[in-house]
């Protein structure tokens, strides 16, 4: 089986469900970002200087700090919750919030696109600055930020390995537990390569279809 060594293909079904458990913290991780980084960039967007003022320390926080430290800080308050126990929780907790600064930044530089003629037109039909943010300014913004919401996604992906530290076998960790079975390195690493592969590939296809056909219409 392409060249594989008997017990590296033996521990396939290992590596697979490594691969899923990256796949499902990415998932959940990124859904956790985009919507933390709308609300942030909503609050950072607010006249009232608090309001502001709690997007941007929240953004200086996340983006200060290592993910890592982080994610102990997560990991070890959930018991407190009655929460204990939760590696992928705190992981998704951890590294979702941390991406949602950047997906916030992200967000407040492309939310310029916005015509001051279009907010004016958003209050004229009674929706204020909330529903104006969700139904006018946040769909320009996410389709305007599709590449560098992608690229940030991408970095989160790559950010997965972190979840080792709490127990969570994603797909880094359970490669590395099947080297130090089968003492073959090198193939090991190249199926856990691949794996990431699989998932980045996909999404960066689809948002390539998406942008060329936004520009056919």
């Amino acid at each position: 089986m392409l060249g594989l060594d008997e017990q590296v293909i033996a521990a396939l079904p290992e590596l697979g469900h490594g691969l899923l458990m990256t796949l499902t913290l990415t998932v959940l991780a990124a859904l956790l970002s985009l919507i933390c980084g709308q609300i942030i960039c909503f609050l950072q967007l607010r006249k009232a200087w608090l309001w502001r003022a709690i997007g941007r320390l929240y953004v200086s926080l996340m983006r200060g700090t290592p993910a890592i430290v982080q994610l102990f800080v997560v990991f070890f308050t959930l018991p407190r919750l009655g929460l204990g126990g939760q590696p992928m929780l705190a992981a998704v907790l951890a590294i979702g919030l941390n991406s949602g600064a950047y997906v916030a930044e992200i967000l407040r530089v492309n939310q310029s696109l916005v015509t001051r003629g279009q907010r004016e037109a958003a209050r004229t039909l009674g929706l204020n600055r909330w529903l104006t943010w969700w139904y006018v300014i946040n769909p320009q913004v996410i389709r305007a930020s599709l590449p560098m919401l992608v690229n940030e996604f991408t970095i989160l992906l790559k950010t997965t390995p972190l979840a080792s530290v709490v127990a969570l076998t994603e797909l880094t960790y359970a490669g590395q537990i099947v080297i130090a079975r089968t003492y073959d390195a090198t193939q090991v690493l190249l199926l856990v390569s691949a794996g990431y592969l699989l998932i980045a590939l996909p999404l960066i296809s689809a948002v390539r279809q998406l942008q060329a056909k936004r520009r056919t219409t």
